[in-house]
């Protein structure tokens, strides 16, 4: 039997029973005492980390052509952006601990079926308001399926294959975000389905091309990804699931939607709530784990001096992320005039880069330790200023040419970061709680690339009138550099060595 074709969880296949004194259960000899991830089963389950953040992007370069088609104006397109990633947010804690619970292969197939079913759903919206609906769903669908990811990484591999195969996640991670828009400026473009659908074809095709991706995934999930769940699975912590949706919604939704709505009372009062209702949070799962309770995010997880100094590295390194990818989409597009297709090709060199820094950082932590990360954030600042000097200095003309040396420089930067981080992140969660390990790094990264969306991309709207969009993007690049410079100075503070 193959590697990846074993499913081990509390009734895993037993050999034979050994004589036992009357009135005793036999005791069976277990052929495989730990599940074991093989090269086909981390394939599939890196498959399935790819297609939530993929789309988490695809759609910046779609939205143009999304707004004409559906007349939806700009507050409907940022409810398209937005409720794909606040249910995406809000649930995927929830989906780490209902993992741990009923099997974390049984939940990644059930999540990545709804995540296909709820993808024709986008592809086939008859308007805004349909499509609004489905993406919510689609998120809430990424969140059942992208935790048990790695939750099945951390409890099905060990050692030198667990440092590849965190590391492969992270190059993973990374690189769907970039390849996102690249793939849905190519599909926009090429609008393969343009006898069926007309002129919508292009929109439609960034979330019809998941479909026959997920029956894949299902094919190969089935076979390869072996049966893991928490020996003690607690139940679900209502209070605390209710408060940490509660103070997501009350940060994000706001941030989202403020500057398209024009900054209603909803979204000041919004904000105000987000303090208290974080504060409550933390108080509810305090008292639930002094009363002996297992709270949605365990104070003692937070404890661990790994985890939280890299989850402090993740939110700078992805706000800055997500803030870049959502206003380089709108400066190629808006400000240069390229199309959908020039505009995500644009990106290829930083997704060709992070994914050979990805590649190269095992062999380098071996031999430098964290301070890969530390070199990476200095490689990106470079790449930052690269691009903000060229973007100042030959704006007129600028193309893919022109852009390659600062996103290429970028983009090795982050590879050699990312990867690493998620690998510090999650060194010391012992696999029991390897599901909620893995839901509390996501949710961090997403809420990050949410928040960084928000906060970048509505101080580079806001400075395109008064500037332009060529001053306003060097703007914004250079406040991407503030959150650089702080994830260079958070490195330095971590340990030495990854386990």
């Amino acid at each position: 039997m193959s590697e990846s074709s074993v499913h081990t969880s509390p009734r895993a296949a037993s050999g034979p029973a050994r004589a036992t004194p009357a009135g005793q259960e036999p005791v069976r000899h277990h052929d495989h005492p730990t599940p074991v991830l093989g090269a086909l089963g981390l394939f599939t389950v890196l498959l399935g980390a790819a297609l939530p953040l993929i789309d988490f992007f695809i759609v910046n370069v779609a939205l143009p052509t999304i707004d004409r088609d559906l007349d939806a104006g700009p507050a409907m397109l940022e409810l398209v952006v937005a409720g794909y990633g606040l249910a995406y947010a809000v649930l995927l804690v929830l989906g780490g601990r209902l993992g741990d619970m009923v099997g974390r292969r049984r939940l990644f197939l059930i999540g990545m079926a709804a995540f296909g079913i709820t993808s024709l759903a986008c592809g086939l919206a008859p308007d805004a308001w349909t499509l609004v609906g489905a993406r919510v769903a689609q998120g809430a669908a990424a969140a059942l399926m992208l935790p048990q990811v790695l939750a099945t990484i951390q409890a099905a591999t060990r050692g030198p294959r667990r440092a590849r195969a965190m590391s492969l996640y992270g190059a993973t991670a990374g690189l769907s975000m970039v390849v996102g828009q690249i793939l849905g400026g190519v599909l926009v473009a090429a609008a393969p389905m343009a006898s069926v659908f007309g002129e919508s074809a292009g929109w439609r095709s960034v979330f019809l091309v998941n479909v026959p991706v997920v029956v894949v995934g299902l094919v190969l999930a089935a076979r390869a990804v072996p049966e893991t769940r928490s020996d003690r699975p607690a139940p679900v912590d209502v209070p605390g699931t209710l408060l940490l949706a509660l103070s997501l919604v009350t940060l994000l939704a706001p941030l989202t939607e403020g500057r398209a709505a024009g900054w209603p009372l909803w979204t000041w009062l919004s904000l105000a709530l987000f303090p208290f209702s974080a504060y409550a949070f933390y108080r509810v799962e305090r008292r639930a784990d002094r009363l002996g309770r297992v709270p949605l995010v365990p104070p003692s997880l937070l404890r661990l001096d790994s985890l939280r100094r890299g989850l402090a590295l993740v939110v700078p390194f992805s706000i800055g992320f997500g803030g870049f990818m959502f206003v380089i989409a709108v400066a190629l597009q808006q400000g240069l005039r390229l199309g959908p297709a020039a505009a995500g090709l644009s990106l290829a060199p930083m997704a060709l880069a992070f994914f050979g820094a990805s590649l190269a950082g095992p062999r380098l932590v071996r031999r430098y330790g964290t301070r890969v990360v530390t070199a990476g954030g200095l490689i990106q600042a470079v790449g930052v200023v690269v691009l903000a000097l060229t973007a100042h200095y030959a704006w007129q003309g600028l193309g893919i040419w022109g852009l390659l040396p600062g996103v290429a420089i970028a983009g090795l930067g982050q590879g050699l970061q990312l990867p690493v981080l998620f690998r510090i992140v999650l060194s010391d969660v012992p696999p029991e709680k390897a599901g909620v390990g893995g839901g509390v790094m996501t949710t961090t990264q997403q809420a990050a690339l949410a928040l960084g969306v928000a906060t970048l991309g509505t101080l580079f709207l806001a400075l395109v009138p008064a500037l332009g969009m060529r001053d306003a993007l060097v703007v914004t690049l250079l406040a991407q550099l503030a959150a650089v410079a702080l994830t260079v100075g958070l490195s330095l503070r971590l340990p030495r060595t990854v386990g």
